[in-house]
Formats: structure tokens, sequence, C-alpha cells
């Protein structure tokens, strides 16, 4: 299954965070693209810390919940708490991993719903899923020469 997964680190060394993400998600698959990184204001809460953000295109059998539960792992590996308070609002956070998308299935759960229900709203997760896209494409274009 192809998933897309978007990354988002706005506490510590950013860039790190990200990169120890992806090394990580990247041991759940078989084939493994990252996007270029964006910057972007926090969304949906009140921050001066800047997010950073990268798209994953993964390959992996792993099925949707265990590939929720693997990004959960990992987020507390690298020592994430909850990126939710207490009354539910988003804070900062070290590393956030969200399913963007998983094939093409539609799941809606209390645990997991894909397509991610909010991802046109967000540009630092359109942008890198519209450049894995044509990554994407431009590989399998290579593929078949």
């Amino acid at each position: 299954m192809l998933y897309y997964l978007n990354i988002g680190s706005n506490l510590g060394d950013r860039e790190m965070n990200l990169r120890r993400a992806v090394d990580e998600l990247s041991l759940l698959g078989s084939r493994c693209i990252v996007s270029s990184i964006v910057e972007s204001e926090p969304w949906g809460f009140e921050s001066s810390n800047a997010f950073l953000n990268v798209g994953v295109m993964l390959e992996s059998d792993i099925e949707p919940l265990g590939m929720l539960h693997h990004c959960q792992a990992i987020e507390r590996q690298l020592g994430s708490a909850s990126h939710r308070d207490s009354n539910g609002n988003y804070v900062d956070r070290l590393i956030d991993i969200d399913i963007i998308l998983a094939g093409d299935l539609h799941i809606n759960t209390p645990e997991l719903t894909v397509p991610h229900p909010r991802m046109h709203e967000r540009d630092f997760v359109m942008r890198p899923l519209q450049e894995l896209r044509q990554k994407l494409e431009a590989l399998d274009n290579l593929e078949n020469l």
C-alpha cells in the first residue's frame, strides 16, 4: 500500500527531528520518498515556534491501523508527548506524524480517519503532497523506460 504521511516539528532541532522520524519510517517499507521541507506557522493554535514539515510517501505492507501504531511509537521514541493538551487543544511538539492517505482507502474510525479530513486546509500538507506525486510519477516513468 502507498501511504502519504506528513511529519511536523516545532521544538528543538526541527530538521534533526524530521530526519530521525524519516529514518524510522523508512524501515517500515520498501520505498520511501521525501519532499522538500516546508516552514509554516502553527495551525489551530498560537505559538511563536514555527513548524518545519515534510511529506513522505512510503510503500509498505503494513495495514493502516498498524501503520498508525508504528507512527505513534516513533513519536514516543523520539520524545514527543501528545500533540494536544488536557483540554484537547493543539500544543508545540518535537514530532508529529500524520497519515494523510492510505492508498485509495477511506477509513473513518475513532482512531484513524483517512483521507485526512483537513488536509486541503493545510498548505504545509498539500505542497509536499503535490511534490511527492510529481517525484513518484517521474520515478515510475523512469522505471517504465
